[in-house]
């Protein structure tokens, strides 16, 4: 990599929202509403807004011939738009700049990602969801997006070198982990000739006792795991992975790991840590580091 992160032209602070495409929108926002405690912010049958935090979306569903995950991913930047777009612009990027993308993103850049062409947005804020208060099982908000690419190099050079991106874990030479804070990953990608498309999609819960209430809460609405409770080695964090009525992959995680530090370049240490202290690195693709506590399901490692 060539730029460092703090000169990347465009500064990502934290991931905003994903977008989902399917062919029925209520069904998607039941399961996210009564099933995941989503809030529905505004929409109808051919797109809608939900949100779990102050922000007015942290997922937006849209109404189309085909299911498709992740058609488009937000991030929130640190300063302005023309700045980042001029940046942008200079390093010789395509930016296309829209005022029609969502309610509460008027000023929006767009840019393509590499490799597979999904539609990046950049914005500088959201207006907030006027939600008032959340459920005690509604989750504290989007933690990462994970995607299938057929090269990591081109498009870890992109979230790095244009995005501001910070590398924080490799496991073997398959499956990156990139962070835009504190939080060990936002953006994670999956090197495969076989795949395309998102691989998953994660919400965080404050601790383990909110995940076990909403792993319950999710049982009696005869939502069943897939894979987890279980921890994994990159990220520490705590995991349990089920699908919604469109068959994409949802996690459900706490106790991610996080870099307080940047100067310091170590995560905050923890007692399950496997180095002391731990630092980015690249992992084994052994069982221990998918899954310290017991069984993997082979079906998230296809690649």
């Amino acid at each position: 990599m060539t730029t460092a992160p703090d000169q990347a032209p465009a500064m990502v602070s934290k991931i905003g929202y994903v977008g989902f495409e399917t062919t029925d929108v209520d069904r998607m926002v039941d399961h996210y509403t009564n099933t995941l405690d989503f809030v529905l912010v505004e929409g109808d049958s051919k797109r809608a807004f939900l949100t779990t935090s102050f922000d007015h979306h942290s997922m937006v569903i849209e109404k189309a011939p085909d299911a498709k995950a992740r058609s488009f991913v937000g991030f929130q930047i640190q300063g302005d738009l023309d700045s980042a777009e001029n940046g942008l612009k200079d390093k010789g990027y395509a930016v296309e700049r829209r005022s029609d993308i969502g309610p509460a993103t008027p000023d929006v850049l767009v840019v393509l990602e590499p490799m597979t062409g999904t539609p990046i947005h950049l914005y500088d804020e959201q207006s907030g969801s006027r939600v008032s208060a959340f459920d005690a099982l509604t989750p504290t908000k989007l933690g990462h997006v994970a995607a299938f690419t057929p090269d990591l190099a081109p498009m870890q050079a992109f979230y790095q070198d244009l995005l501001g991106f910070k590398w924080s874990d490799t496991v073997s030479d398959f499956f990156v982990f990139m962070r835009c804070n504190s939080d060990h990953h936002a953006a994670n990608f999956m090197a495969s000739t076989k795949f395309s498309g998102m691989h998953h999609v994660a919400f965080e819960t404050r601790d383990s006792t909110h995940l076990q209430l909403l792993l319950d809460h999710m049982a009696s609405r005869d939502v069943r795991l897939e894979w987890g409770p279980g921890r994994h080695g990159p990220g520490h964090n705590i995991f349990t992975y089920h699908r919604d009525p469109d068959g994409n992959n949802i996690e459900l995680f706490t106790q991610l790991d996080t870099i307080v530090s940047e100067e310091l370049g170590y995560f905050e240490p923890r007692p399950w840590h496997s180095d002391f202290p731990q630092r980015p690195k690249t992992w084994e693709a052994d069982l221990a580091t998918m899954n310290s506590w017991g069984p993997i399901n082979f079906e998230h490692l296809e690649r």
